[in-house]
């Protein structure tokens, strides 16, 4: 054996002789994560790995645009992660191929994991025929940002409860404004402001347990009609997010006074709009038709697959980084909202002015239909409410046409539920 190799063996030889004595095997453990996410949890994991020293956590980062393709293929080759970061719109998908392990025995026999203690609307989008199988990590729902300083000026203290408050103060703050200016910018290439008015109804947007679109009802019609009014009535420019500059500064010169968005737009806010600003723009929960309303309960959730070989080692990672004070730090290095009521408590979070109107909003976050199909149907209320818009259709005849679309594409799902398929 040559010198080089044989000091190397030498050196090795100790640690692997005192692993043995003490019996140890390390299990490592692929977890894939999104976006910023992926980036932040590797600070986060030299304590777990001091405190579970039988496992190494291998991170791969994965960008939200591949993410969804990688996980299919990973599905369909039998190369799943141990772990993984999942948009709570996905779960359904990944259930549906028998993808993930469900948690409901593990969660119910966890000292750190209470159910209680999360947001109702965050936890039931893991929610899946009756079986648990996600754990929320994050939380995001959509609320006002707005200029408290043009709402006041217009002569509203305080920001709109109901849509028929709101209605009132768009109107004042068109009519009290000068040069080009609107009260509320709705870009028409995002869904979610339209979504979360839908949401905020008492009818459902989908029946007969998923299979059948319900656009067409009174409630979904309404909505539509009060959204669409937003533009006929000069309160929002027919406009989608690339026709303007960037929102942050055409909210800092007042071309618009509210804004419907999530939590990671506090610290662009913060960072973005001009010092003489601040303490001039606030959040506040989103009104509903007869008062606060609902709102959509997004994020992202951290979930076991099934064919796993280390699930136990997997769930211990899951009760990790579910823990409280962790994800207060997880807060702190991403700005992302904590899905626990208890991890609400700490100074920073509960201190946060602008975080305020989001803990309130949380306790009405209602989950999409938990649908595969539903990104599809909610990119063509997309479209069909940008074709209302722009008068290419009724508000009556683009619900219509919705539902048509939306039932065409859960055909196949009736198919199999009439065929007693379990989905």
């Amino acid at each position: 054996m040559r010198r080089p190799a044989l000091v190397l063996l030498l050196c090795a030889l100790p640690v692997a002789i005192a692993a043995c004595a003490r019996g140890e095997t390390q299990t490592v453990l692929r977890f894939w994560a999104m976006g910023r996410e992926s980036e932040v949890v590797t600070e986060l994991l030299p304590e777990f790995e001091r405190t579970h020293p039988g496992i190494k956590v291998k991170v791969e980062q994965l960008p939200w645009t591949a993410a969804h393709e990688k996980l299919l293929t990973a599905v369909a080759g039998d190369s799943t992660p141990d772990v993984c970061e999942l948009g709570n719109t996905w779960i359904p998908e990944l259930v549906a191929l028998k993808a993930l392990a469900p948690l409901d025995a593990r969660i119910a026999a966890s000292t750190g994991i209470a159910s209680a203690d999360y947001f109702p609307g965050i936890w039931a989008t893991n929610v899946i025929g009756g079986s648990t199988f996600g754990v929320p990590w994050y939380v995001d729902t959509r609320l006002l940002f707005y200029r408290t300083d043009l709402v006041r000026d217009a002569g509203f203290p305080d920001p709109p409860r109901s849509w028929s408050e709101w209605q009132r103060v768009l109107a004042a703050v068109v009519a009290h404004g000068s040069g080009e200016h609107y009260a509320i910018l709705l870009p028409l290439d995002e869904f979610e402001p339209l979504l979360a008015l839908a949401l905020q109804q008492p009818e459902p947007l989908l029946v007969d347990g998923g299979v059948r679109a319900n656009f067409a009802s009174a409630a979904f019609e309404r909505t539509l009609d009060f959204y669409v009014g937003m533009f006929r009535k000069g309160y929002a420019p027919g406009v989608s997010s690339s026709q303007i500059s960037n929102v942050w500064t055409e909210f800092g010169r007042g071309y618009f006074a509210f804004y419907i968005s999530g939590p990671w737009n506090i610290g662009e806010f913060q960072r973005r709009l001009p010092p003489e600003l601040a303490g001039r723009w606030m959040t506040a929960p989103l009104p509903g038709p007869d008062g606060p309303g609902a709102s959509i309960a997004g994020g992202a959730s951290l979930a076991v697959f099934g064919h796993s070989r280390h699930q136990d080692a997997a769930w211990q990672l899951v009760e990790y980084l579910s823990r409280p004070s962790v994800q207060e730090r997880f807060h702190a290095l991403t700005g992302d909202l904590p899905p626990r009521r208890s991890a609400w408590e700490s100074a920073a979070i509960a201190g946060d002015p602008y975080a305020r109107a989001f803990r309130d909003q949380l306790e009405r976050a209602r989950p999409v239909p938990q649908v595969p199909e539903w990104e599809r149907i909610v990119q063509e209320m997309r479209l069909v409410a940008e074709r209302v818009v722009r008068a290419q259709l009724s508000v009556h005849d683009g619900a219509r046409e919705l539902n048509a679309t939306a039932d065409r594409m859960l055909a196949k799902r009736r198919q199999l539920t009439a065929e007693g398929a379990t989905l």
